[in-house]
């Protein structure tokens, strides 16, 4: 039986310890129209299958970032099954080193969701967003924001399925990452 906890600092290593790995099968590719003026359509366009590591390819550490910004005003929850964790959720919020807070109080942002990939469709991803999304507003946030890449077309799916909006499209977010110039960032918001 699977079991959901918030967690403090303490239990960073055990949430760090949950896989973060998406199976790429295709992209969003972005077609401008006018330019941009006329809008944006997004087909998805198959590509050879690999799995993306966010914990290896990206260095993904809670236990780090927990040490390079003040978390008093974060959330951290996993998803257990037995004494296994399987799943975990962050959100961050009133942190001004966090630039995707732009320094609102009154915005979160979903930090970080992962679910181990022996457990993937079992429901869990959707528990733990429900519960960020719950501490969300009990703590008198109004929305969330949410960034992933046009590469990763099962969270743009499950995003999109939560009732959150597209609102931002960077092409060049990760320019400076050489590996990565490809992808192209997404940002997501939800109405709380």
């Amino acid at each position: 039986m699977i079991t959901y906890k918030q967690v403090g600092r303490d239990r960073l290593g055990q949430y760090d310890s949950i896989p973060m790995r998406v199976e790429i099968k295709s992209y969003l590719k972005i077609e401008k129209l006018n330019r941009g003026l006329g809008g944006f359509s997004f087909v998805e366009t198959p590509i050879e299958p690999h799995v993306k590591d966010f914990r290896t390819d990206h260095e993904t550490s809670m236990a780090k970032d927990a040490e390079r910004f003040d978390i008093s005003n974060w959330a951290f929850f996993i998803a257990y099954d037995g004494e296994k964790p399987v799943g975990g959720a962050a959100v961050a919020s009133r942190t001004k080193e966090v630039n995707l807070l732009r320094g609102r109080d009154d915005l979160a942002l979903l930090w970080d969701i992962r679910v181990d990939d022996d457990y993937k469709g079992r429901g869990i991803g959707q528990g733990l967003f429900d519960l960020a999304v719950g501490w969300s507003r009990s703590n008198g946030l109004k929305q969330m924001q949410i960034e992933c890449q046009n590469n990763n077309v099962p969270a743009c799916r499950f995003y999109y399925k939560q009732g959150a909006v597209l609102t931002a499209v960077d092409e060049y977010a990760y320019y400076d990452e050489p590996e990565y110039r490809h992808e192209v960032r997404f940002i997501w918001t939800l109405d709380l």
